[in-house]
């Protein structure tokens, strides 16, 4: 990956989490100005002078936020590890957090997670308005399936026609790999050369997939170029737009999987290609560079394929973007419940942090691709905040909910050490996750 790839992906990170975090404290802002709680600080970005356990003349200097990321919020009278142990022990004032009744306390507390989940919806509406949804349906491969060497080691091959996982078909080509580790799939239903065949799925499979993070399998589509870098290798050799690769060095090369496969055996070497230009044979001869690629790209599938495509007014895309955030929300607890209950995947496999959210993003800036992704990183981010782990927002609902159905309001000393507790637990993570990014940088 080349550094300007880099800076793209760790620039479209930074903005992403920054908006989605400045939101979430606004959702913790608003509710607390209504109800007439002094909100000290709120920052766009960063408090320049904020630490964690700073104290200031006795005063409670206590944040809702994430630093480095976009936000912050200090509402008077929150009780943390920093609370001065002298102004917990005064009587609540009318402006402090700790003063107003418990449903005020769950309204603001639940504010940011709120305001990432209508986030989520939101941009998925949007976007469907904006510029609908495509997606390839399974069954109109025509050329079938290009397979890695992952899928291969199972017995699927290289024109196979997809029909189900687990016997349930899936609509859209690309969620098959995802379908097979949330099924937890067990077999693969294919035709082949017109007669239909089970492909059975071992164990141990799925935790190959997720480790190796590969592809699995691709639309086999033939090799027409599309367009010719220039003063690339490509361009030297004289391919043109509309050429249609058939052999490199006379080894089949028809559909691009293949070209792209047989180039690598021929690295800083020279080799003929067979292409058909406008109904004639031509041969070519390219100087393959160390990357093993020529510079030129392959037509865009819907030249070849029909693709489903729908869109949406605005009113229809307002019930569609709510469908799809439900949707992303259920398979990302999904995907964290087979960490916990599933055999095949390991959490020190699956888990990752920034570098892990950064590479989710596309090497190049593309809108579409980074509010799609910011979508689901606020529905991650609201679902994460509210599990019930002390310093989290969901932990502070678990005690106020206790509040509520009890009437008992839980010690401020007890909240301080669960505080502290929480922020153990989060750092913990934190540091897990982002070790298993380095490590996997430095040693894979």
């Amino acid at each position: 990956m080349t550094t300007q790839e880099i800076l793209v992906k760790a620039g479209q990170l930074i903005l992403s989490l920054s908006i989605l975090v400045v939101l979430h404290e606004l959702g913790h802002f608003i509710p607390a100005k209504l109800f007439k709680a002094r909100v000290e600080k709120f920052y766009l970005f960063f408090d320049p002078w904020f630490s964690l356990f700073k104290k200031k003349k006795g005063d409670t200097e206590y944040g809702i936020g994430w630093l480095p990321l976009g936000g912050y919020v200090k509402i008077s009278g929150m009780v943390d590890e920093s609370m001065d142990r002298e102004q917990m022990a005064k009587p609540p004032q009318p402006w402090e957090f700790r003063s107003k009744p418990a449903w005020q306390r769950l309204i603001i507390m639940i504010g940011g997670v709120t305001v990432n989940l209508i986030l989520g919806f939101l941009i998925y509406a949007m976007m469907l308005w904006h510029w609908g949804e495509s997606y390839l349906p399974t069954k109109n491969l025509t050329y079938g399936i290009a397979v890695d060497s992952l899928a291969g080691s199972i017995g699927l091959r290289d024109g196979d026609m997809v029909l189900s996982v687990n016997h349930q078909p899936v609509e859209n080509f690309k969620a098959i790999p995802a379908e097979i580790i949330l099924r937890e799939a067990t077999s693969i239903q294919v035709e082949r050369a017109g007669k239909p065949l089970d492909i059975k799925i071992p164990s141990g499979f799925i935790r190959e997939m997720i480790k190796k993070k590969g592809t699995l399998m691709e639309v086999r589509i033939p090799f027409t170029v599309d367009s010719v870098l220039s003063k690339s290798a490509a361009e030297k050799a004289g391919f043109r737009k509309g050429d249609k690769t058939l052999t490199v060095n006379g080894q089949p090369a028809y559909y691009f999987h293949e070209f792209k496969k047989a180039l690598q055996a021929y690295k800083n070497k020279t080799v003929p290609v067979q292409v058909l230009r406008n109904g004639d044979t031509l041969q070519l001869f390219a100087n393959v560079p160390e990357t093993g690629m020529l510079g030129m790209a392959p037509a865009s599938p819907d030249k070849d394929f029909k693709l489903a495509t729908r869109e949406y007014t605005f009113f229809e895309a307002i019930p569609a973007g709510f469908s799809k955030c439900i949707s992303t929300l259920v398979k990302y607890v999904q995907q964290l419940r087979l960490i916990f209950v599933s055999k095949e995947v390991k959490a020190n496999e699956s888990l990752g942090g920034f570098i892990s959210i950064g590479n989710l993003f596309p090497a190049h800036w593309d809108w579409v691709a980074f509010w799609e992704m910011t979508a689901l990183l606020s529905i991650i981010l609201a679902f994460m905040n509210i599990l019930p782990i002390p310093a989290l927002d969901g932990g502070h609902v678990l005690f106020l909910l206790y509040e509520i159905i009890t009437g008992r309001k839980p010690s401020e000393k007890f909240l301080e050490y669960a505080q502290i507790v929480g922020m153990i637990i989060l750092f913990g993570l934190l540091i897990y996750a982002n070790g298993l990014d380095i490590w996997r940088s430095l040693f894979k």
